[in-house]
Parts: C-alpha cells; sequence; structure tokens
C-alpha cells in the first residue's frame, strides 16, 4: 500500500483506508482537505488576470517612466542615421512607445478566449509598432499618403523606427510577461503554503482534542471506581467522597476543554484530585505541590499534570501498604522547562509497558510543544518513580 506525505499527514489511496480510531482516523479524515487545496495550486488554476478597465491598473507611473527612458534610448540610437532633427526623432519614438504600453496593457484586458493571452500581447505589440509609426508620419504629412510613399527619406525612416520598435517592444513585452507568471506563481506558493499551515493546525488541533477525548474518561472512570470501591466496602466516608467529587467535577469539567489552558489551570486541578485522594486514604497519602508561580502563565495541555498525578496515585501509592507521598514541581532551566511528579510507592517494573494515559500524553506533548517535548520516566532510590516532562519554551513577558 503506498502513501503520500502531505503537510505533516500521511495520505493512503482511498480504497485503502479502513475504519480506524485515534490518531489514524483523524489523519484519514483530513487527507482530503489537504489534497484538494494541493490540487487547487496547479499552474492552470492561477488567480484570474484582471480583464477589462481593471487591467489598465498596470499603467504605472513607473511603467510609463520605463517606455519613456527606452524611447529616449531609441531616439539616441536612431539620431546618426536621421536628418530629421533629434526632438522630432524623439516624439516619435516617445509616441511610439506609449503606443505600444497602451497596446500590451488592452491585449491584457480584452484577449480572445481562443487565443492564449500572451500570444494576444505579443502579437498586439507586433501590430501596433508599424501601425503607429505609420500614424505618427501621416500626422507629420497632414494626412496625405502621397506625400508619406513620395519620399523615400520617410520610407526608410518608417522602416527603421517601426522595425526597432518591433524589436524592442518584443523583448520588453517577454520580460514583463515573464515576471508576470513569475510573481503569480511566488503568489499562489505563498497561498498555497498559508493554507497548508492553515490545514495543519487544523488537523493538530483535531488530534489533539481526540487525544483528550480519549484521557477524560480514562481519568473519570478511575475515579469512580475508587468511590465504588468504598461504597462495596461499607465506609462511612463513601458519601463525603463522592460529595467531593462530584464538587471537584462541576470545577473542573469546563476547564478541560479551555481555548488557552495554562499550568495554573493544572495546578489547581491537580491540588483538587489530591484533596479528594486525601480524603479517600488520609493516612497513606502525602502531598506537595512546588511549581514556580512565574510559570503558572504558561500555555499548557489540558490534564497532561492530572494523568501523571493520577498514575502516581494508582501504581505508586495505591499498591503500597504504607502509602507513600507524591511531589508535584516545576522549574525553568535555560530554554527548557521541566515539570516533575515523583512518588514514593514500589516503582515500575523493569518489564512494565506504558499505558494509553502515557502513550497519549507523549503524543499531545510532541503535538502541543513539537518533537523535541519529553516525558521521562526513572526510577528513585531506594524506591519510587519519577515522571518529568521536558520541553523547549521561552521564558514569559513580565507584567509591568
Amino acid at each position: 500500500m503506498t502513501a503520500a506525505r502531505l503537510g505533516g499527514v500521511a495520505c493512503a489511496p482511498e480504497t485503502a483506508i479502513r475504519r480506524t480510531t485515534g490518531p489514524a482516523a483523524l489523519e484519514a479524515e483530513a487527507c482530503p482537505v489537504i489534497v484538494a487545496a494541493i490540487m487547487s495550486s496547479r499552474p492552470d488554476a492561477l488567480p484570474p488576470v484582471p480583464e477589462g478597465p481593471a487591467a489598465f491598473a498596470a499603467l504605472t507611473g513607473r511603467s510609463v517612466v520605463v517606455v519613456l527612458l527606452l524611447a529616449l534610448l531609441g531616439a539616441v540610437a536612431l539620431n546618426p542615421i536621421f536628418v530629421t532633427p533629434f526632438v522630432v526623432l524623439l516624439g516619435r519614438t516617445m509616441f511610439l512607445a506609449m503606443a505600444l504600453l497602451l497596446a500590451f496593457t488592452a491585449a491584457r484586458a480584452w484577449a480572445p478566449r481562443w487565443l492564449p493571452r500572451w500570444v494576444a500581447q505579443l502579437l498586439a505589440v507586433a501590430l501596433a509598432a508599424p501601425l503607429a509609426t505609420l500614424l505618427v508620419y501621416l500626422l507629420s504629412v497632414g494626412g496625405k499618403v502621397s506625400a508619406f510613399t513620395s519620399v523615400p527619406e520617410r520610407i526608410s525612416g518608417f522602416l527603421w523606427i517601426s522595425g526597432t520598435g518591433i524589436v524592442i517592444g518584443l523583448v520588453v513585452a517577454v520580460g514583463a510577461l515573464y515576471r508576470e507568471r513569475d510573481a503569480q506563481m511566488r503568489s499562489k506558493l505563498l497561498a498555497l503554503e498559508l493554507e497548508r499551515t492553515t490545514l495543519e493546525r487544523q488537523a493538530l488541533d483535531a488530534r489533539l482534542s481526540l487525544l483528550q477525548a480519549q484521557i477524560e474518561p480514562h481519568f473519570l472512570f478511575n475515579t469512580l471506581a475508587n468511590v465504588q470501591a468504598l461504597v462495596e466496602s461499607g465506609s462511612p466516608r463513601a458519601a463525603q467522597v463522592l460529595k467531593s467529587l462530584i464538587a471537584y467535577l462541576r470545577a473542573a469539567m469546563p476547564k478541560l476543554h479551555g481555548d488557552s489552558p495554562t499550568l495554573g489551570n493544572e495546578e489547581a486541578l491537580v491540588r483538587a484530585y489530591l484533596e479528594l485522594m486525601l480524603m479517600r486514604m488520609p493516612d497513606r497519602l502525602q502531598y506537595r505541590l512546588d511549581i514556580d508561580p512565574a510559570l503558572r502563565g504558561l500555555r499548557f495541555p489540558p490534564m497532561a499534570l492530572l494523568t501523571l498525578v493520577e498514575n502516581a496515585v494508582r501504581h505508586g501509592i495505591d499498591p503500597s501498604e504504607q502509602g507513600g507521598s507524591i511531589e508535584l514541581g516545576a522549574r525553568r532551566d535555560g530554554a527548557e522547562v521541566r515539570i516533575w511528579v515523583r512518588d514514593t510507592g514500589p516503582g515500575m517494573a523493569e518489564s512494565a509497558q506504558p499505558g494509553t494515559g502515557l502513550t497519549n500524553l507523549r503524543e499531545r506533548l510532541k503535538a502541543f510543544f513539537g518533537p523535541e517535548a519529553e516525558l521521562q520516566l526513572s526510577p528513585l532510590e531506594p524506591h519510587g518513580l519519577q515522571a518529568e516532562i521536558v520541553f523547549k519554551s521561552p521564558p514569559l513577558a513580565q507584567k509591568p
């Protein structure tokens, strides 16, 4: 099965896409959108050229100055072979230059549908050169054709000026068409890059939402299982714990889908969760939060810390008869931010594999902070485990 990588998403042929869940399903849904954007970038999908009067916006002061300078150079080059005064010759070349500019622009605006626009513009320049030169000569003799054709010097001058106009006009026209095409391609590439970046961001946001949706039930089911255990054991504290759980959920659920989650929000959620766990096992759990206040405004994926703390409670404190302590801290180390959760439980067996929560958390961290973000697990002495999140982040601006 082949696949093409477009915009950072692996797209498989439609016949090979199967129903899946998780990030793979999201990527499959995002592919048609990205493919459509890529297909719209073909050369024949360039932005339409303005037609009608709008096309004459190309007659800028710069283009007029350029053609007049070329007319001056042409007059200087032709002056040695003409007996006509230089001022008269310059007037004729400037008239011709402006006529060619108008013809080039008019062909751009009103080229027939059956003829490529660039061909129409080049033909317009090639035809306008002799016609404009003939017009200026007829004006100089009062419109008498016989007065023009009966003087060989005038016919020779006509041929020199019109021939020079055709050559220089076509060269300048080809250069202008090339620059115009190049500018359109660069504009289209920039627009495509912006669209691709937007699509990648949308796919990334959707993937984060999917991973977050997988984590939230994971946390809630584990907490409800703890409450169920208290109820089944007949503990008199079951009602109080359930009441605290309800209060916690009322406070926490609106924050799970916040548009601007911060480390401070996570700290509040973790504190509420640990208070709930402390009510469940007051003699077996101690905890300490030590987060640098300067980092509380840092953007942070929702429920990331809660996942680590829940794992510490479930796999570190719960299995131990003596219980243990949990420490959560956050510090900046140069360009890196380090956030850790330590527990004094039995630790993790060497053969143990990370569960769904930690696997999803790694994916979310890389999607949120970039591919260099890490989740490191390391044993503590004499027993226990440390889970540490490391990512790069510029220092937050200090408020005045």
